[in-house]
């Protein structure tokens, strides 16, 4: 079951109308059902929802995880549950506590070793003298604060972290955007950021979620472009996917990609200390900007599916794209 969220209108925007739409394969991604829409905006009285996350939660229910957008100053995450595989949905409850605008990027939801379900995101806080929450479209600040969100009753109730994370560069208009989180072999948690600074920003915490280390530039080259990983089943080692930033000084940053462009890969078998050969998955020859990217592992492949718009459409967000790779052609450490 492949699950995303679908813009219905002409516009562009991120806050353009949109739904949840589930589409299905039994032959491992080869080929898809149509979509069958599951969510809707109106059901939320919100402008529109989006990015998804799924999760078998412990009873075995089917966890779905979505942004749902109610104004520029009013975005968290919710929860919904299917104990049928996806036929029936119960309510949606809302896993941010606070009001506020908390933005959380698709396939983001981590589960721990020890059973506690956090969420990583971003919160931007109202812009100007006046934060006037009655108004529906109260500009918020694009600089971004990393924020985690933790259950331990399996998405029942949630809690904000002790810490949060603040980018310490002045200059910096994103701040620490669209954060994401993995866990390591030595329970350490790694988490990593988007910013406007050339590269992906990381944070690490020693105590499952609870404080985070200060924000530091990792080793990811990057435009303002999230990161994804996952953990390969297989054999534990990590796979990344990014848009790194090419080092040559002519390369020209199109309007319509945001520099998200080429997007590659690479494994790591010692945890993210080092990684391995790239592989390419998109090209800056094709055109397109390439971002947004789920991981999921099916037997001996990995399927990736990410935004890939062209100029033609206006929006890198326009076009979605399923992509199987077979581990074997990926180069492992």
């Amino acid at each position: 079951m492949f699950v995303y969220s679908r813009f219905i209108g002409q516009s562009n925007a991120d806050d353009a109308p949109s739904c949840i739409a589930c589409r299905y394969t039994s032959d491992g991604g080869d080929t898809w059902s149509d979509d069958t829409i599951i969510a809707k905006a109106e059901e939320h009285e919100a402008h529109n929802i989006m990015s998804v996350s799924l999760l078998r939660m412990m009873n075995g229910d089917i966890g779905l995880f979505y942004f749902v957008r109610k104004a520029r100053n009013n975005g968290r995450l919710h929860l919904r549950r299917s104990g049928d595989e996806g036929i029936t949905w119960s309510e949606a409850r809302c896993c941010i506590p606070g009001l506020g605008y908390y933005v959380t990027n698709n396939d983001r939801v981590v589960r721990l070793t020890g059973g506690r379900l956090i969420i990583p995101t971003s919160f931007h806080k109202m812009a100007g003298e006046v934060a006037d929450y009655n108004v529906p479209n109260y500009k918020n600040d694009s600089r971004g604060i990393a924020h985690y969100f933790l259950s331990d009753d399996d998405g029942l109730t949630w809690r904000e972290a002790k810490s949060f994370c603040a980018l310490h560069a002045p200059h910096s208009k994103t701040g620490l955007q669209e954060p994401g989180v993995i866990e390591l072999r030595n329970g350490v948690l790694w988490s990593w950021a988007r910013t406007d600074m050339g590269f992906q920003y990381e944070m690490f915490s020693m105590d499952q979620g609870e404080t985070w280390s200060q924000a530091a530039p990792s080793q990811f080259s990057s435009p303002r472009s999230p990161l994804s990983m996952k953990r390969m089943p297989h054999n534990g080692y990590l796979l990344a996917v990014w848009n790194p930033i090419p080092n040559y000084q002519t390369r020209a940053i199109g309007k319509k990609t945001g520099g998200r462009t080429p997007l590659i890969g690479s494994v790591s078998a010692d945890d993210g200390r080092t990684w391995g050969e790239f592989f390419y998955l998109e090209t800056e020859e094709d055109r397109g900007g390439y971002c947004y990217t789920a991981i999921h592992f099916v037997g001996d492949a990995v399927m990736l599916a990410y935004c890939a718009g062209v100029p033609e459409d206006g929006s890198l967000l326009a076009r979605l794209r399923i992509r199987k790779v077979r581990l074997s052609e990926i180069a492992i450490p």
